[in-house]
């Protein structure tokens, strides 16, 4: 994201308006997925867009002021992130599950403090397809309707682009009481508010 705004600001510049448009999260205002699972990398990354687009607003308005920004801050949208990201993970464009997959998803279950000797590959397997597509058939927002959002709010040349109810909930929420953002009971009523099921 900073080497393509670097590579391509002088283009922007010498066009007569231009709009730069970086994907952040809700994990960009709220480092966490819940009590029960680490997200330590995902969300410093997204904190990191958040930071970055935010500061490109006043440099940009001192400097090219014909060029905006806007920051896009999606909740839990229905796409193939997840399945998508395992692949980047393993290093393939298969979609069969290889056993590097099986050993992370081993890991990432142990990191949640559960125990999976007990399970065989086979359920592993069907547990991260089972995840997958949970994660585009329960999504409250879908891709297209994610898309539309993000479009709009470019086009009200709104700088912070909330997308999806979650989202916009979540920002209420950490507003309101930043102090109880990561606990427990905090997750749950959100969760119950949102319409979030475990293992989302």
């Amino acid at each position: 994201m900073y080497l393509s705004t670097r590579a391509f600001l002088p283009l922007l510049q010498k066009a007569e308006e231009a709009h730069i448009v970086n994907t952040s999260s809700m994990n960009g205002f709220w480092a966490s997925i819940g009590p029960d699972a680490p997200h330590t990398a995902y969300s410093a990354a997204k904190f990191a867009v958040k930071g970055f687009s935010e500061a490109l607003i006043t440099d940009l308005r001192l400097n090219a002021p014909h060029v905006k920004v806007s920051v896009v801050m999606p909740g839990h949208i229905g796409t193939g992130f997840r399945i998508n990201s395992l692949k980047v993970q393993a290093h393939t464009d298969s979609d069969e599950v290889t056993p590097v997959q099986i050993a992370q998803a081993r890991a990432r279950l142990a990191s949640m403090g559960r125990d999976s000797s007990a399970l065989s590959d086979a359920e592993i397997k069907a547990g991260l397809a089972e995840r997958a597509r949970r994660f585009v058939e329960t999504a409250p927002t879908t891709a297209a309707e994610a898309a539309a959002a993000i479009l709009a709010g470019v086009k009200a040349d709104k700088w912070r682009i909330l997308v999806g109810a979650d989202a916009q909930l979540m920002d209420r929420l950490v507003r309101d009481d930043p102090e109880h953002a990561y606990d427990a009971d905090f997750f749950a009523r959100f969760a119950a508010q949102a319409g979030w099921k475990p293992g989302r």
